[in-house]
């Protein structure tokens, strides 16, 4: 993952950019299926998505014959989308 950081901070080029290896793991804020129903009898103001969101260092997915990489620049979680 620094290989790729390191490019975008210096301007690499596109080209350079897909011509990157894609890492076997990355560190990321998610959360759990074994979690996902934790949160089932509380009222909304007593869940605090602290307690569900997570970040370790996560597995790069295999793609499918139809799916892609993005590289994505920017990005954020807020309660919405835990829920």
């Amino acid at each position: 993952m620094q290989e790729i950081l390191d490019a975008i901070q210096s301007d690499a080029s596109g080209e350079d950019l897909a011509n990157l290896a894609i890492p076997e793991s990355y560190r990321a804020a998610h959360v759990r299926r074994d979690e996902q129903t934790m949160w089932e009898g509380y009222e909304s103001a007593d869940k605090d998505p602290r307690k569900s969101l997570h970040v370790d260092e996560v597995a790069t997915p295999e793609l499918a014959p139809d799916e892609v990489y993005l590289a994505v620049m920017a990005s954020s979680i807020n309660f919405n989308t835990v829920w």
